[in-house]
C-alpha cells in the first residue's frame, strides 16, 4: 500500500555537483547564471557552490566569488558543501548569504570512504566528531546524517541493509556523544546500485528501527533507474530528494568515468505533477534552466525531458 506525500522538497544541487566533474573550467559568471536562474523556477533550497580544496576538486577554487555573486532571494534558500574545519571557515565568511547547518557524513563501504575523503570508517567517525564540535563552538547547529554508498559500491559491490544500519547507528550514537539532535537521514546511491526492490527494502528496515528520523533520497542515475527509484521512494512516502538540474554531475570518486549524476530534477518535477504531489516548481522554468546549463557545459546532458518538454505543455496544444 502506498503513503504518497502530498508534496516533496528538492534539494537542488546541479550547481556544486555539476561542474565538480566537468572535464574545462566553467567561468565563473556561468555558475552564478545557472544559480540565478534555477532560483526563479520556485526551487526552495539550491546547493550552490563547494568549499573544498582546490587540489582535489580545481572547479571550485572559485566558490567564494559564485556565493559572493549570485543574487539572494528570499525563499530561497542556498547552501554550500564543505567537510573539514578549514571549510566552515570559509563557509562561515557568508552567513549574510548562505544558510548553513552541519552535518555528519558517513559512508557504508570503507573503500569509498577511503577514496573520496582519504579516511578509513574509524577515522572518519573520529573527523565527524571534531566536525561537530567545530560547529558548536561556531553556534551552527548539526541537524542532518548522510550515509554514502547506501546502496551498492563499485569497489566492494553489494552492501548490505545491515551494514548500511550499523553506520546509520555510528552517525546517531556520535550525535548522542557530543549532544546534537538529528532530524534528517539521507541515504545516497552515491554509485548508481539502487533498484526499487533495494529502496524499498532499507526504507523499510530504517524506517522500522528509527521511525522518527525525516528521510531523504540521493539518487544518481547510473543504470538508468534513478527516477523508478524516486518512484519506490515517493510510494513509501518520502518527501526529500536531491537532484540536479539537466541530470548534471556524477562523483568523480566513484571509479566509473563518464556516468549520469544525480536524476534529473526536471524528470523527478514531472513524475510527481503525473502523480499529482505538489513540488511548488514551474517545470518550464526548470526546463530552461536545464537548457542554460547545457549551454554553459558544451554538451547534451541526459535528462530525457530537456528534450521531450513538459506534457502540461503538449496538452495546451493539443486542447
Amino acid at each position: 500500500m502506498s503513503d504518497l506525500p502530498q508534496h516533496i522538497h528538492i534539494v537542488e544541487e546541479g550547481p556544486r555537483e555539476g561542474f565538480q566533474i566537468e572535464p574545462g573550467p566553467i567561468p565563473t559568471i556561468d555558475k552564478i547564471a545557472l544559480i540565478d536562474a534555477l532560483s526563479l523556477t520556485g526551487l526552495r533550497h539550491i546547493q550552490a557552490a563547494s568549499f573544498v580544496s582546490a587540489k582535489i576538486v580545481p572547479s571550485w577554487a572559485d566558490a567564494e566569488a559564485v556565493i559572493a555573486g549570485f543574487t539572494p532571494r528570499p525563499e530561497v534558500e542556498v547552501t554550500a558543501l564543505y567537510f573539514s574545519k578549514t571549510g566552515l571557515a570559509r563557509v562561515l565568511a557568508f552567513r549574510d548569504r548562505l544558510a548553513i547547518t552541519g552535518s555528519i557524513s558517513l559512508a557504508a563501504s570503507d573503500t569509498f570512504s577511503r577514496r573520496n575523503l582519504n579516511r578509513d570508517r574509524a577515522a572518519q567517525v573520529e573527523a565527524m566528531r571534531q566536525h561537530v564540535v567545530a560547529h558548536a563552538e561556531a553556534g551552527v547547529p548539526v541537524t542532518r546524517l548522510s550515509i554514502q554508498a547506501a546502496f551498492g559500491c563499485n569497489f566492494e559491490g553489494d552492501i548490505a541493509p545491515t551494514r548500511v544500519m550499523e553506520t546509520v547507528a555510528d552517525g546517531l550514537h556520535l550525535a548522542a556523544e557530543t549532544g546534537v539532535t538529528l532530524r534528517e537521514l539521507s541515504l545516497a546511491d552515491t554509485m548508481g546500485w539502487a533498484t526499487p526492490a533495494r529502496i524499498e527494502q532499507l526504507v523499510g528496515a530504517v524506517r522500522m528501527r528509527w521511525p522518527d528520523l525525516r528521510l531523504s533520497l540521493h539518487l544518481h542515475d547510473t543504470r538508468g533507474l534513478g527516477i523508478a527509484n524516486a518512484h519506490s521512494g515517493l510510494q513509501l512516502g518520502v518527501a526529500c530528494f536531491d537532484s540536479t538540474v539537466g541530470g548534471l554531475g556524477g562523483c568523480p570518486f566513484a571509479g566509473h568515468p563518464g556516468a549520469p549524476g544525480n536524476i534529473a530534477s526536471e524528470e523527478l518535477v514531472l513524475l510527481c505533477e503525473e502523480m499529482g504531489i505538489e513540488t511548488g516548481v514551474d517545470l518550464d522554468a526548470l526546463i530552461e534552466a536545464g537548457r542554460l546549463a547545457e549551454r554553459i557545459v558544451g554538451h547534451p546532458l541526459p535528462s530525457a525531458v530537456l528534450r521531450g518538454g513538459s506534457l502540461r505543455r503538449f496538452r495546451a496544444l493539443a486542447s
